[in-house]
């Protein structure tokens, strides 16, 4: 009678029993195997530091500017970030100058919505060969709290790196929305202020460089629950938020510095349309960001408000420009579509209107194509052409205010 060769089971005894050249398995040890296979390869992780292709500054940039249109500062800041965490990660392994220790530059990129934060970080993602993930600060409490902890950061790198702890250790965080764990006053409060000075309070040990103890699946922490130990010392956090109204604290910081005839031209010379340029930590201190975790983000670097042109660059030059997304899939039904130039300066208008930026491009050209992308999977239509009367018929019919809060 025929049996399976590694439990020895008898056939009549198994769900399935299947036969190979010399011998049978059963579905029991099939089962078996498979999670040991997967059990092997977490143990693997793709994410290997010694075979780092080191790239420069200039080559990291080059590959952020087929994504990215405009925002040089930035780029250029986060290409140094990224290549000199690499060279850390290299060093690490090696064994010769250990007495000097090169220490991480985390960084904060200040924006306007809609100009490119959150872009730039998944585009680096793109590119790395360390486990990336992002994270939105919003959700973020105080331990005990409604929300998630802050150890919940790292069990998502930790995910990405498929639980290797010594690959999330050299990883990088990418952490959306720091403006909105700001304090919310500068008057002490009886009432605590748990999503925002309290998360600032527990970020600190985190980007600072310590060992956290955190739980694989996330969620809160029980006695009975395993916990992973994870060092952060090597983890490069990139901070991100549009800090809303910090021009006002900006203005007020460079109008105080107006003393004599000299300071007087000095201010004639300030760029009121983008006061963001000037930003310094002493501004974000005066929004809300707590003295401890300003000096743990070293690197300061912020974003320009898109301007008509850029708007109209982000259209259609990108490798994954909206437009040439809205083509690549007309083109899987075998449409092909076309866009008057009129229409595309018509969109970039209404979002400097709205005053959406970039993110709202999307908003309007969904709002404009809508009915087009109903209509033609159920049509013959071989070519499709957008004019700009049929763009305005179409932002005419559209709830302005649901854009808005698009």
């Amino acid at each position: 009678m025929d049996k399976c060769s590694f439990c020895g089971r008898d056939k009549k005894d198994t769900n399935l029993l299947i036969a190979g050249l010399s011998g049978h398995i059963c579905d029991r040890c099939i089962e078996q195997a498979h999670d040991i296979v997967l059990e092997e390869l977490q143990k693997k992780s793709d994410f290997d530091v010694n075979e780092i292709e080191l790239l420069k500054p200039v080559e990291i940039k080059d590959f952020l500017d087929q994504y990215v249109i405009g925002q040089e500062e930035a780029k250029r800041y986060l290409s140094v970030a990224v290549y000199n965490h690499y060279k850390r990660l290299l060093q690490s392994n090696k064994k010769d100058n250990e007495d000097i220790e090169i220490e991480k530059s985390n960084i904060v990129l200040v924006g306007e919505t809609g100009t490119g934060k959150t872009l730039l970080a998944r585009t680096i993602a793109k590119m790395l060969h360390v486990p990336f993930t992002i994270v939105d600060a919003t959700v973020l409490t105080e331990a005990g709290y409604v929300g998630e902890d802050i150890e919940s950061i790292l069990t998502r790198l930790l995910q990405v790196a498929d639980y290797n702890t010594e690959a999330a250790e050299k990883g990088i965080v990418f952490i959306d929305e720091i403006d909105k764990i700001a304090r919310k006053s500068d008057n002490p409060s009886i009432t605590r202020d748990v999503s925002g000075e309290g998360v600032q309070q527990g970020l600190l040990k985190l980007l600072e460089g310590s060992v956290i103890n955190v739980p694989p699946q996330g969620g809160r922490k029980h006695p009975d629950q395993k916990m992973i130990a994870v060092n952060t010392k090597n983890i490069l956090f990139i901070c991100g938020g549009a800090f809303d109204g910090i021009e006002r604290k900006i203005g007020q910081r460079l109008n105080t510095q107006v003393v004599g005839y000299s300071a007087s031209r000095e201010k004639e010379q300030i760029d009121r349309d983008n006061l963001l340029q000037y930003i310094a930590p002493q501004d974000l201190k005066s929004f809300g960001l707590i003295p401890e975790i300003i000096g743990r983000l070293p690197v300061l670097t912020y974003l320009n408000p898109l301007h008509k042109e850029a708007l109209r660059r982000i259209l259609t030059e990108p490798k994954n420009a909206i437009i040439k997304q809205y083509e690549k899939l007309f083109m899987m039904d075998g449409v092909k579509l076309t866009f008057e130039n009129e229409v595309l300066d018509y969109i970039v208008e209404k979002a400097i209107e709205f005053k959406l930026g970039a993110r709202g491009l999307r908003s309007i050209c969904e709002a404009i194509m809508m009915d087009v992308m109903f209509d033609m999977p159920s049509s013959d239509e071989k070519e499709i052409n957008i004019t700009l009367e049929y763009a305005k018929e179409k932002m005419g019919k559209t709830n302005i205010q649901r854009l808005k809060a698009a």
